[in-house]
């Protein structure tokens, strides 16, 4: 079977010329602040279900002493103040940024793709094609993942055990009971806020000899990034972390969205053209009207959200998208907006909180009459100019250049 490897990934990272298979005011704190109540998070979510000797911790990809009994499993959660700080392009504020000069034929764009599948209501993925995200404390057992390469590579990329590299499947604190996302994708997201770092996988699974992924990576300094992960690496097709955009349950339940949300849509623009910080893209639509993967779009400000027939959810994001907008993170069946993965939590408790949280209301309903029509472009690149003379740290600076595609 014919593989391709495409735009600007030095191995090639899930479906990057083929797309998924997708459906598819808390104060502002000092990253310090926020590791520490992250970490306070990860320490209450951990379920008594026996220790293990031994292990350490690992910070910047060095290891670093432990305490002398390491947890093997914890609870789904995501910390309360999410993972990305205020400074990350994810949490800024987009309500008074300038639009493309052609913000209304992509726009436009956008909406057609809406209107043309499933009577014209996009997906809310809450049950499937999303991630589950665990917040591990600093006595996780940690394990190296082993690659299952589902996509019939004649190689094993160098990135996932050569400490040169990255050694991006090596100290993983994944927790035994971890359970990954729904969906063929089957995405899984390891937070350790002791080390200020973030893996994410694709295609998890344990298995009688331990953990497997077809690919995935690690963030170092967590607090600091601007939510994308380094050469080729990550569980999304555009190299965006999966956290960075997903839809807490924390936050839906205690009524707001701080942060841009993750947008997948059919028909992105063709590999070759992405925007920042989209550090690659598998879109395909060689349309002039087209939009590139990693776009940031929001709702118009002007719209009176109060006034609109919404569900509760569908109102929030709504809020939320005038203020932090959407950021396109992959190609999918249909227009979707990623929720974090209830999955684990269900696998613990019985209970997958969403079908609370949405009250009997069917995802695939969650945003019938959502104003599509009044989303707005917001220029190629935005806020790459603004984060690279701010030089985040922990964060890479330069130009990312598309790459070509490759057939193996």
């Amino acid at each position: 079977m014919t593989e391709s490897f495409c735009s600007g990934t030095r191995n090639g990272g899930p479906d990057l010329c083929e797309g998924f298979n997708m459906s598819r005011r808390r104060p502002n704190r000092h990253p310090r602040s926020r590791l520490a109540a992250a970490a306070a998070v990860a320490a209450s979510a951990v379920v008594a279900l026996g220790a293990m000797p031994g292990a350490a911790a690992q910070k910047g990809g060095t290891a670093a002493a432990a305490s002398t009994t390491s947890i093997t499993s914890v609870l789904a959660t995501s910390p309360d103040a999410g993972v990305f700080s205020v400074g990350s392009v994810w949490r800024k504020d987009v309500s008074q940024a300038p639009l493309d000069p052609r913000s209304g034929e992509m726009a436009a764009n956008l909406k057609a793709q809406v209107d043309s599948l499933y009577s014209g209501v996009s997906a809310f993925n809450v049950y499937q094609y999303n991630t589950s995200v665990y917040t591990v404390p600093a006595t996780q057992k940690r394990v190296t993942v082993k690659f299952s390469n589902c996509q019939k590579k004649s190689y094993t990329p160098k990135e996932l055990y050569q400490p040169e590299a990255g050694a991006h499947f090596v100290d993983v604190p994944i927790p035994s009971n971890a359970v990954p996302a729904k969906g063929s994708d089957a995405q899984l997201s390891v937070y350790s806020p002791s080390s200020d770092q973030l893996w994410e996988f694709w295609k998890a699974e344990k298995r009688s000899d331990g953990w497997y992924a077809c690919w995935g990576g690690r963030i170092d300094k967590v607090s600091t990034s601007h939510g994308f992960f380094p050469d080729g690496m990550g569980a999304a097709a555009t190299g965006l972390a999966l956290t960075a955009g997903s839809i807490r349950i924390n936050e839906v339940k205690r009524g707001y969205i701080d942060h841009a949300m993750s947008l997948a849509i059919p028909a992105p623009k063709h590999w070759k053209t992405f925007s920042w910080p989209a550090q690659r893209s598998d879109g395909w639509s060689t349309s002039t009207s087209a939009i590139p993967e990693g776009t940031h779009l929001r709702l118009d400000p002007r719209v009176d959200v109060s006034k609109l027939n919404l569900t509760p959810v569908a109102r929030m994001v709504a809020k939320a998208a005038q203020k932090h907008g959407f950021i396109v993170t992959d190609k999918a069946g249909a227009v979707s907006v990623m929720a974090e993965s209830g999955a684990g939590i269900q696998a613990a408790t019985g209970s997958d909180p969403w079908k609370s949280i949405l009250g009997g209301t069917p995802s695939y309903a969650v945003f019938k009459n959502f104003p599509w029509d009044k989303i707005q472009v917001l220029p190629q690149d935005y806020g790459k100019t603004d984060a690279e003379s701010i030089t985040v740290p922990g964060t890479p600076t330069g130009t990312s250049t598309p790459g070509t595609c490759t057939e193996v």
